[in-house]
């Protein structure tokens, strides 16, 4: 079912690893968003546990003292207003420090206590390997991720050979700099985004090739484990639907595999509980702390009023939009860290060149359509599951979707406005824009974590100088 690589796109997944590896080690603990709830349930996988339960108002597991307290006290996380600054010291602290924290406390981890073990096998792995080498806590930490990080690669690979057409859309979106930095973090993201690109391929090469027994067979194993990483993501499968053609068993191949992916979701859900956590959270109308609304209660506001619910969906994404386009590109730490400004136009050249380079396959006007309905169509999930989710009871906009999550539809929008043959320089623009996005991204991380320090803050930074904020990053503005 797959197909090798060219050389150019060989050069451009190499730079991809490369900066996967680079924020592996780069990043510090704790600073890719979430990450900390992540490690806990990771930590739980590693123990042989795959189910939290809830003590009082917390949801989470009793975990040991000298791993929660890597985020408790060496690398907290939470916004002070102080300046925020790594040094190897603070490492080499915290490396020695396990046996002075015996003992273990419940860890509360409600964010992700009903996510599936799949997309935290690769990091609880990684935590298990580093304990079997006798590597302290923080040692074991960077082995997750780097376990989780190899695991993010290998299934980039694996989508990358199974592309039918239109890679570069893929690898663009790969490059991007956000990318490359939640594959380096042991934040499910790394699963999510790469099974995400797996599954959308095996669609597309299904669509255009037919279905083989092999093919079905990748399709059916894949199916479930797109469902268990976010349910939203399941529907990228009907990419490979053929329209305004019906191709007989390959559309009914996917739809199979896809009804598969659903029935397993349900029954994990039924298994774990299903419980819905509810949590504190700071509006971003009003700056208030607010609770979280029950799923139930939320969706009867969507039923009782659809269109009020589509007014608040169009202008919550309209509204969000440009905070989406600098997080889908980069913002590090817990989006709180803008590269220079002058990186976001050349993600837009690299994605446009991308785009130019065709996808060396023709597509009929109404084939098109359907991808950019599907990709809209997921789009309108994820919003409408983080106000399911995410947001206070009846709420006139949506709450805490953020750009990332919609790294796995990117592509498949991308090929859909790709042309069957391109730009014969298309490739050279996109390579030396990755080149030089990668670049302004790793000295950004390094200037601002390591050398320069930064201050947690929503928002966009003030700066003194246009120069300043075109060429550097956030913090030094």
């Amino acid at each position: 079912m797959a197909s090798d690589l060219g050389p150019f796109e060989r050069l451009m997944l190499t730079l991809a690893c490369v900066m996967t590896l680079f924020f592996v080690v780069v990043t510090p603990p704790f600073q890719a968003p979430d990450e900390n709830q992540h490690y806990m349930k990771a930590l739980l996988l590693s123990q042989g546990q795959v189910l939290t339960s809830q003590r009082g108002d917390m949801i989470g597991a009793a975990l040991p003292n000298a791993a929660l307290d890597i985020h408790a006290v060496d690398f907290p996380t939470d916004p002070d207003g102080r300046v925020q600054l790594y040094t190897p010291a603070m490492l080499a602290k915290s490396w020695s420090a396990d046996a002075k924290r015996p003992g273990e406390r419940f860890a509360d981890f409600p964010n992700v206590a009903s996510y599936a073990p799949t997309l935290y096998a690769p990091g609880a792995a990684g935590l298990m390997l580093g304990e079997a080498l006798g590597l302290p806590r923080l040692g074991a930490f960077y082995m997750g991720r780097l376990v989780n990080a190899l695991t993010a690669l290998a299934l980039l690979f694996a989508a990358l050979r199974i592309m039918p057409f239109g890679r570069l859309a893929m690898l663009a979106v790969a490059l991007l700099p956000t990318f490359a930095y939640q594959n380096g973090s042991l934040s499910s993201d790394a699963v999510i985004n790469s099974i995400g690109f797996l599954g959308l391929a095996i669609a597309l090469r299904i669509g255009a090739q037919g279905a083989g027994t092999g093919g079905a067979t990748v399709a059916a194993l894949t199916a479930p484990v797109l469902a268990l990483a976010k349910g939203v993501y399941l529907p990228l499968m009907a990419a490979g639907l053929r329209w305004p053609l019906w191709r007989g068993r390959s559309n009914w191949t996917l739809l199979a595999v896809m009804a598969l992916g659903a029935g397993v979701f349900v029954l994990w859900m039924r298994y774990s509980g299903g419980s819905q956590a509810l949590y504190h959270i700071a509006s971003r109308k009003t700056g208030e702390t607010m609770m979280t609304a029950p799923l139930a209660e939320q969706l009867r506001v969507i039923l009782n009023d659809p269109m009020g619910f589509a007014h608040i969906l169009v202008t919550s994404v309209a509204e969000r939009s440009p905070v989406y386009a600098l997080q889908i590109v980069g913002r590090f730490g817990w989006n709180a860290i803008l590269l220079p400004l002058v990186a976001y136009p050349i993600a837009g050249i690299m994605l446009a060149a991308a785009v130019l380079s065709g996808a060396q396959e023709r597509f009929g006007l109404g084939q098109r359509i359907w991808w950019l309905m599907v990709a809209a169509g997921v789009a309108i999930l994820i919003e409408t599951a983080m106000y399911l989710t995410g947001t206070p009871y009846a709420a006139d906009y949506i709450q805490g979707t953020q750009g990332r999550y919609f790294l796995p539809v990117l592509p498949l929008a991308l090929i859909a406005l790709m042309p069957h043959y391109g730009l014969g320089n298309g490739p050279r623009i996109m390579g030396l824009a990755a080149c030089a996005l990668s670049l302004i991204a790793a000295a950004s991380a390094l200037d601002s974590f390591w050398w320069h320090g930064f201050v947690t803050s929503d928002g966009m930074p003030p700066h003194d100088s246009i120069g300043a904020a075109l060429l550097l990053p956030s913090p030094r503005w």
